[in-house]
């Protein structure tokens, strides 16, 4: 795995040593951030269920502001790190939190923390999508900007609503086994 453009260009990532799981494919990732290309300089970008970190490595090479990684495995919280670490990266741009997805924004709720623009939810393809997207839908007026994009990879074959609480699909992208459905805040 490496960094695809901006500012880490060219640097290659530690894999997860896992077969269990399956890092987003740079050609994805690729696909990825030309969508998000004109609005990721600057932005608040959440990384749910993070695995190696790669896409929120991504996102701050090429300019985001501070992206927080979620993860609930601490092996794999290590390797954010580790990655983080690898490319260099300010301490102050990163956060790396070992938790479930779906805890964790309850707590970001009652924490009452900055509201995200960017959310990329990409979870073991058996997870249960709904449970987090429909609270990130449900609670959008404190977690999300108003002009907030949620991003979820999931198996290409698994269809997700177009409609989950206030998040409205936009569009839908696929690739290989993998697609990517893309929601805006109603």
């Amino acid at each position: 795995m490496r960094i695809i453009a901006g500012t880490y260009r060219g640097r290659n990532l530690k894999s997860p040593p896992s077969l269990q799981v399956r890092p987003t494919s740079d050609r994805l990732r690729e696909t990825l951030f030309n969508v998000l290309a004109p609005r990721i300089s600057n932005v608040c970008f959440l990384d749910l269920c993070a695995g190696s970190g790669a896409v929120g490595i991504e996102a701050l090479s090429r300019g985001a502001a501070h992206v927080t990684f979620v993860d609930r495995s601490r092996k794999m919280c290590g390797l954010i790190e580790a990655n983080l670490d690898l490319c260099r990266i300010p301490e102050d741009q990163t956060e790396v939190v070992n938790d479930e997805a779906s805890d964790f924004l309850h707590q970001s709720l009652a924490r009452n923390l900055q509201p995200w623009d960017i959310v990329f939810f990409d979870p073991p393809y058996q997870h249960d999508y709904l449970k987090v997207l429909n609270f990130l839908g449900s609670h959008a007026d404190k977690l999300l900007t108003p002009d907030a994009l949620v991003i979820a990879e999931h198996h290409h074959k698994h269809q997700l609503p177009e409609t989950l609480t206030a998040l409205i699909r936009s569009r839908v992208l696929k690739q290989g086994d993998s697609s990517l459905s893309f929601y805006g805040v109603q």
